[in-house]
Parts: structure tokens; C-alpha cells; sequence
């Protein structure tokens, strides 16, 4: 599955913050991470959280697109929506 996410570093403390839309309607989870945006910290922690918090194996959950940017697309191996649904809430 993939799932659009919205990067804040440096945010103080690793967590989600829900689901929001951008201009053209299309759903993201945003999330922040205390790591600051260094040699790949912030990404690592966002892979991290999302693997803890979606009850994944880390090795499952990789960035697609999105390295450098606030934006990214995260694949996640063997995920279902309503595992999704439990973590984030259901999709808008």
C-alpha cells in the first residue's frame, strides 16, 4: 500500500497529527518527528515511527518519492486499510 505523508522535523516530539487533504483533495497523514532534517535523521525516524506505529517489520516500510521534500510516498508491504484505519483514523 502507499500513503502520502507530510513531513515536520524537528517537531518536538515523534507523533501523528491525522489526516489532512492538499489543494486538489488528495488524503496525507501528517507527522512530525523530533529528528532534525541532517544526513537522513528525519526520514529514518519517520520510517521508524511508521513501522512501530503500523505494527510493521521496518524493512517493509520505505520512502518512494519525496527524500528531500516535506511531501513523501511511503510504500508499506502487507498493509491493509483497516490496519491503517486503527492507526490514523479512517481516510477522508
Amino acid at each position: 500500500m502507499r500513503l502520502a505523508v507530510r513531513l515536520t522535523p524537528k517537531g518536538g516530539r515523534d507523533a501523528a497529527e491525522g489526516w489532512a487533504a492538499d489543494g486538489e483533495g488528495r488524503p496525507y497523514v501528517k507527522v512530525r518527528v523530533s529528528a532534525p532534517p541532517v544526513d537522513g535523521a528525519a526520514n529514518a525516524a519517520l520510517i521508524s515511527f511508521l513501522a512501530k506505529t503500523l505494527k510493521r517489520p521496518r524493512a517493509s516500510v520505505r520512502i518512494v518519492s519525496g527524500e528531500t521534500s516535506r511531501l513523501k510516498m511511503i510504500e508499506i508491504e502487507d498493509l491493509s486499510d483497516e490496519a491503517l484505519a486503527a492507526a490514523f483514523g479512517p481516510r477522508p
